[in-house]
């Protein structure tokens, strides 16, 4: 019996990984239970091994009574009896009575049974559990075992995993026994067993499998900032050095392109961009949108991460990508909004002075820039409450702000100091172009003829001494400049 039992150990530990010990508490599981079914319960049941784990004996625990004073036979016995199995044995002691498992009938043999082989699958799939939930997120090499409703159920060797039809790349197709290689992506315990979830679309698969091929992405020398996919498609991978000698986008593609080519041939052809990081949104922008060229990158609004890049014709449809496929991945490996537009297109869009403002300079056209500019909201750096006052009151131009006086422009809730610096702003971003035809010089008549008296019309037009903007004789102040004005007219002599 000794040398079976440890055979049947032996073989559990190797067979199914099942440690000794947990073998053992299981087979003193089986006796007790086996106990419990003949005697009613198990609270004086002892199971013991010897040195070596080869015999296991089974004893019920037994108090001794006088002669005669047996009342529970199962938790007592007699002095009598006691002083056969221990000659010094006297009331009130304790002794250990061997049991003889063959004494168990065969319902309690069967219950042992059942318990012993339900312990021992529990105990495997604890184990296992434990032994793959530690290998989460590495890759696994099994074999195709066979197919149902689109899963493939593929042999691990100790257990056998499944890999859904969610997790298969569209470009792959298997047969029986091919070898798949595959990230462990879920590992996951339940009443129906335990279940090994692969898959060869996440992007960590893509992650291990550059970690295979790239050994300074395995010592962190270059490291990922972010991979983001379409499987079966294309794959965006942007990456950084650690070290200032070591050049990450090269580390990744190798020498003649080996490891980048052993990398695709894995994914069965899939398309990847390996572009370096930079925490400068527009560089990384103009990097992510690879393979395509591109000229300028525009910060449109930073605090939605919305940009524009401009690209040459050429390069538009490069830039965006079948059915849009790289200007989609670009958004998701930078997480900005990101708009492609050829310099034609952006010169139709109607956006704010301060991003064409921002584009003039790149291009170096500054001067078509501040002819463009007509109305008072898109002046650079004009306060919005300002211009939000003065639309409300139907100023909405330049030329109609320029046109009103001091008070008038007062008395719309905007104060000297405001529109002091408005008009420095216009000064600086606005080229004020005056019809010669109405130029006049002082004391010159309008159209407006004098009356009867002498008086000129409230309609005649001077130059302010001070700046040499229109004026006329009803303005106190210089609409432009803001000096004060006041008129003196000398009576013509008779």
């Amino acid at each position: 019996m000794g040398t079976d039992m440890s055979q049947a150990i032996r073989q559990l530990n190797q067979d199914r990984g099942i440690p000794e010990e947990l073998i053992l508490r299981t087979i003193e599981d089986t006796l007790i239970a086996a106990y419990k079914h003949r005697f009613g319960n198990a609270d004086n049941a002892v199971v013991r091994f010897d040195e070596e784990n080869l015999e296991v004996s089974l004893f019920a625990k037994k108090k001794i009574v006088e002669q005669d004073g047996v009342y529970d036979p199962v938790t007592e016995i007699d002095l009598s009896e006691a002083k056969e199995i221990e000659p010094d044995a006297e009331i009130g002691d304790e002794i250990l009575v061997e049991i003889d498992p063959k004494q168990f009938d065969r319902i309690a043999v069967q219950s042992a049974k059942q318990k012993t082989h339900q312990t021992i699958r529990d105990i495997q799939k604890d184990s296992m559990y434990s032994e793959f939930k530690d290998k989460e997120g590495e890759i696994i090499i099994g074999y195709y075992q066979r197919e149902r409703n689109g899963t493939i159920y593929v042999d691990l060797g100790k257990m056998e995993g499944i890999l859904p039809k969610k997790f298969q790349s569209p470009r792959e197709i298997y047969h029986v026994n091919d070898r798949i290689k595959a990230l462990i992506a879920e590992v996951k315990k339940d009443s129906s067993g335990l279940q090994i979830v692969l898959s060869r679309t996440h992007t960590d698969f893509v992650r291990a499998i550059f970690e295979l091929e790239v050994p300074e992405i395995y010592d962190k020398t270059v490291e990922i900032h972010k991979i983001v996919r379409e499987p079966g498609f294309r794959t965006k991978l942007a990456v950084y050095s650690n070290r200032e000698d070591v050049d990450p986008v090269g580390a990744c593609v190798g020498l003649k392109g080996v490891r980048i080519q052993a990398v695709i041939k894995e994914l069965e052809g899939e398309k990847i961009d390996i572009l370096k990081y930079d925490p400068d949104p527009k560089k990384f922008i103009k990097n992510a949108l690879s393979p395509a060229e591109v000229r300028h990158v525009i910060i449109m609004d930073e605090s939605k991460h919305q940009a524009l890049a401009i690209v040459n014709d050429s390069m538009l449809s490069l830039a965006i990508g079948k059915q849009g496929l790289n200007v989609r991945l670009a958004n998701r490996l930078v997480d900005w909004n990101i708009d492609v537009k050829t310099e034609s297109q952006f010169a139709e869009m109607d956006i704010t002075a301060e991003s064409r403002r921002a584009v003039s300079e790149l291009f170096g056209d500054t001067e078509s820039f501040d002819n463009e500019i007509s109305r008072i909201s898109e002046l650079p750096g004009v306060d919005e409450r300002i211009a939000k006052t003065l639309l409300d009151n139907g100023i909405d131009f330049i030329e109609d702000f320029l046109s009103l006086s001091q008070e008038e422009l007062e008395s719309k809730g905007v104060n000297s100091g405001e529109l002091d610096e408005l008009r420095k702003l216009i000064e600086e971003y606005v080229e004020i172009v005056e019809d010669e035809s109405f130029e006049e010089e002082p004391g010159d008549k309008t159209s407006t003829e004098e009356d009867e008296s002498g008086e000129e019309s409230e309609g005649e037009e001077y130059e302010c001494p001070e700046c040499g903007a229109k004026i006329t004789v009803d303005m106190t102040t210089c609409p432009s400049c803001g000096i004060g004005l006041s008129f003196e007219y000398e009576e013509e002599e008779k």
